[in-house]
């Protein structure tokens, strides 16, 4: 992990769709990020950032709903 938070993940630069939404799109960023919780602790989790291919705002979602597009 680099001191800014961001991590070091195979697939940044590379198409990726999450499987939650559906988006597709470049993997920009993972980054670590402290989230609130409903019970008041926050926890940290990995945070992935993808800029859609029609372009647009980049979304956020979990590293674990990523999936590579095509071969690499």
């Amino acid at each position: 992990m680099r001191g800014d938070g961001h991590v070091e993940h195979p697939l940044i630069g590379r198409l990726v769709r999450d499987r939650h939404s559906g988006t597709e799109g470049r993997l920009m960023a993972v980054v670590h990020e402290d989230v609130p919780t409903h019970t008041g602790p926050r926890r940290t989790t990995k945070r992935a950032y993808i800029r859609p291919t029609g372009g647009g705002r980049e979304i956020t979602t979990s590293v674990n709903e990523i999936e590579p597009l095509g071969t690499f």
